[in-house]
């Protein structure tokens, strides 16, 4: 009897991170794939992944509204209380083998109650990395919850081990997301991202390079969301440099980075910047491949960046402690800081790839680790 693999997709970035997993579960006879969308990932105002998800050819089997309006942390709060709720309900639906959740949002909290209260056997993608925020607390809580571990590195499964999981339950496997980075760059079609895309703000000259911003709120830091974003805008629209900017995600400080965003284009219409929700991933990678440098506080400046060998500028500390290759610069808010690392940034020469995050063959040890892997909830833990 095949095993029924649940993969919960709450974000635009969880899906990126997971996609090469679900076709490898599906090209697995002893699998069955069951696919739960939920809270962002079926919003249009934050790209309606749900669609790029139907459209690359998945069949949702529940769809799971669980975000409440604000975008601060009482929101936060609350929406991951409604996840539980809302995911126990799909889960006891459709009775899988195993829930697999991604790295360390609120959602994935909720994913992760939810199936350790069911008693269904948790895995958890991306487990054992060091970051800023909340982020930290929420990925190792979600550790000492689940059950199986599949890891992006060797420092990530050293550090579970050290948190008292049983050895034969962490495997290294790389990160899923570097599998899309790999795909999407030996296909690489050529794309008019405006004439595809849309978007918000002139259509921009890329010819001759460009810029690319993706900077989220931090949860600890979200009351000055708005101003830490307009340092980021000045410094952009002060270079004059064709850039190519997404809106941000929709954890607590998002309604201040977007107020930010709308403000600035209002008072400043800088003919030098154009605004997207979302890509599919398969394009957002061509396109970040052919960028000067990202610039921002993604997480995506340190994996696919790093092992395609495109400068990061790294804002803030959302990313504090991750492991990181050489592409990646840090600077503080500050505009005179950022622009400056730009500028560094496309004057050296490109960093080499960095194969920290994995080879592009994630997805598939995956899949084949699922399909054998002993699946229980019950944990013995040595200390």
């Amino acid at each position: 009897m095949s095993r029924k693999i649940c993969v919960v997709i709450t974000a635009r970035p969880s899906y990126s991170r997971v996609r090469s997993v679900l076709s490898a579960i599906q090209s697995q006879d002893d699998l069955q794939l069951q696919l739960v969308v939920a809270a962002s990932a079926l919003l249009d105002r934050y790209g309606a992944t749900d669609r790029t998800i139907e459209d690359e050819g998945f069949v949702i089997n529940r769809r799971v509204f669980m975000i409440l309006e604000g975008e601060n942390l009482v929101t936060s709060a609350k929406s991951t209380g409604l996840g539980v709720v809302e995911l126990a309900t799909a889960f006891d639906d459709l009775q899988p083998d195993a829930i697999v959740s991604i790295a360390d949002r609120f959602e994935t909290m909720a994913t992760a109650v939810a199936a350790s209260y069911l008693h269904v056997p948790l895995v958890h993608i991306q487990g054992g990395e060091v970051t800023g925020s909340i982020d930290e607390k929420v990925r190792h809580a979600v550790t000492k919850l689940a059950d199986i571990h599949f890891v992006a590195s060797e420092p990530a499964a050293a550090r579970i081990i050290k948190m008292g999981e049983e050895p034969e339950t962490v495997h290294v496997t790389g990160c899923p997301s570097i599998d899309v980075a790999k795909r999407a760059i030996e296909e690489s079609p050529t794309l008019d991202i405006f004439e595809r895309y849309q978007g918000v703000g002139p259509r921009l000259d890329v010819s001759g390079g460009y810029l690319l911003v993706m900077q989220h709120p931090v949860t600890t830091e979200y009351a000055q969301s708005r101003h830490n974003i307009e340092e980021t805008l000045h410094a952009v629209y002060g270079l004059g440099l064709p850039a190519l900017w997404f809106w941000p995600n929709v954890d607590a400080g998002s309604d201040g980075t977007s107020r930010g965003i709308r403000a600035f284009r209002e008072l400043h219409a800088p003919s030098n910047m154009h605004f997207f929700k979302s890509l599919p991933p398969d394009d957002f990678i061509r396109l970040l491949n052919g960028a000067d440098c990202i610039i921002g506080n993604s997480s995506v400046g340190i994996r696919e960046s790093s092992w395609l060998g495109v400068p990061s500028i790294n804002i803030g500390g959302r990313q504090a402690g991750r492991d990181r290759g050489p592409n990646t610069t840090d600077v503080g808010y500050d505009r005179e800081a950022i622009r400056g690392a730009i500028e560094a940034a496309r004057a050296a020469e490109r960093p080499k790839s960095d194969p920290l995050y994995g080879d592009g063959a994630s997805g598939e040890r995956i899949a084949a680790l699922l399909a054998k892997v002993p699946l229980k909830t019950e944990k013995r833990l040595t200390y």
